[in-house]
């Protein structure tokens, strides 16, 4: 079956929003690499873009990985303020929802506080400090592939 691997854009701190994101997931990087890492004759990189990263991955649990960049800045920004999609951790227990979910959220802006919701998951929804918008369930009626 196909896996689903967020990728997201940032501006110039992805490495910043990776290593808070590291804190609270645990793991190592599997890959980081720089845009000086890449830099040749034929893709010339400028002194502000050399340590900006071209591409950075965080294994999550056994099968998921959270991937991300920095757009250069000769392609523009990205808008933070946008309704990014949202990125959905479904918890393995209410325990790990309430980690995950207080610390992803910490300095961020909490939408839907984590709680028992009317659908009978245990649900919260939130932005954190980057911009980047989160959902935590844990549903005790869905249990998740631990293979």
């Amino acid at each position: 079956m196909a896996l689903i691997n967020p990728h997201i854009n940032f501006n110039g701190n992805a490495e910043e929003a990776f290593t808070f994101y590291k804190s609270v997931f645990g793991g190592e990087f599997a890959k980081v690499i720089r845009f000086k890492d890449l830099a040749s004759s034929g893709f010339p990189i400028g002194e502000k873009e050399k340590n900006k990263i071209m591409h950075i991955a965080l294994p999550i649990g056994k099968s998921n990985m959270l991937m991300a960049n920095d757009v250069p800045e000769s392609m523009g920004r990205t808008n933070e303020n946008e309704n990014r999609s949202k990125i959905s951790i479904s918890a393995e227990s209410k325990e790990e929802a309430d980690k995950l979910f207080n610390g992803l959220s910490a300095g961020g802006k909490i939408e839907m506080p984590i709680s028992d919701s009317p659908w009978g998951s245990y649900f919260g929804m939130f932005r954190d400090k980057y911009g980047i918008e989160w959902m935590v369930n844990f549903d005790s009626n869905i249990m998740v592939n631990s293979n």
